[in-house]
């Protein structure tokens, strides 16, 4: 008796056997990483609030710096000895350079005394972290940003991402945009530097109410796809937000590397798809 083979058994299989390669790919991902960095000292920073609701900047900037709550106490401690070896590989290998991060914490810091020469531009929305660090670089600069979407959406913008227009990549990066998942009224840096590197490790992420990073992924696909060639990093990717919103929308074909928790993308730029990744079926369902 001859086993009926129908098309949705095949589709099936064909999902099951890209999905299991993609996972074989990802844990044979091994990097190799053997330069050292420096720990800066505190330093000086000029701060600036702004507001998704708002395009308008106001100025703040400190002569001392501020360190009324320890170090260990940011997310961005979290990061491995392993982890932050590779990304200080990836801004040393292209400084001087624009370097765009979303978190802020002790940690990334010494990736912005890396990128000496460079331009470096924070995006944090807890006004502790930003008043408690410092910095006298004269090219590195924080905004106090806000997320208005919470961890618990993340689905429900998934949803909607996928059958609006307006989200695609083809799209361009927009201070205003029907993409609900877009990210609005950044600073302006944003919107004209073409970025070299992009790391997300911010907002929290940590609960269910606390605001998600569904948007600085998505925004930082589309910054990467606006200019040239970008690194992406991507900090916490154990968690299933951080995993479903790369594989997504930075791809499965552009993952060169991982360490720990953090996942390293080469998106290429300039291009003119109508959709994020090229192998559709990877994404989450």
């Amino acid at each position: 008796m001859k086993m009926k083979v129908t098309a949705k058994k095949v589709l099936f299989l064909l999902f099951f056997l890209l999905s299991t390669i993609s996972l074989v790919r990802q844990l044979t991902i091994i990097t190799s990483t053997s330069s050292t960095f420096s720990i800066p000292t505190l330093f000086q920073t000029l701060t600036e609030t702004c507001h998704l609701k708002s395009p308008g900047c106001t100025k703040n900037s400190s002569s001392k710096p501020n360190l009324q709550r320890p170090f260990h106490s940011y997310s961005m401690a979290n990061l491995t000895k392993k982890e932050l070896q590779l990304l200080s590989n990836v801004v040393s290998s292209k400084v001087p350079c624009n370097l765009l991060i979303f978190g802020l914490g002790p940690q990334a810091l010494q990736l912005s005394s890396l990128n000496a020469g460079g331009n470096t531009i924070f995006l944090e929305d807890d006004p502790e972290k930003i008043s408690a660090i410092s910095s006298n670089y004269t090219n590195t600069r924080t905004y106090k940003v806000e997320y208005r979407k919470a961890a618990r959406d993340a689905y429900k913008l998934l949803k909607h991402t996928r059958v609006n227009p307006s989200c695609s990549p083809q799209g361009g990066l927009q201070q205003r945009s029907r993409c609900r998942l877009a990210l609005q009224y950044l600073p302006k840096e944003v919107y004209e530097l073409k970025w070299d590197i992009v790391l997300v490790d911010g907002p929290s992420g940590d609960r269910l109410e606390a605001p998600g990073r569904m948007g600085a992924i998505y925004t930082a696909a589309m910054v990467a796809r606006s200019g040239k060639t970008t690194d992406v990093l991507v900090h916490d990717v154990d968690r299933m937000i951080e995993k479903w919103f790369s594989w997504e929308f930075l791809c499965d074909e552009n993952l060169v590397s991982a360490k720990g928790k953090l996942w390293h993308f080469r998106i290429p730029g300039n291009s003119n798809s109508t959709s994020f990744c090229l192998n559709a079926a990877m994404q989450i369902l």
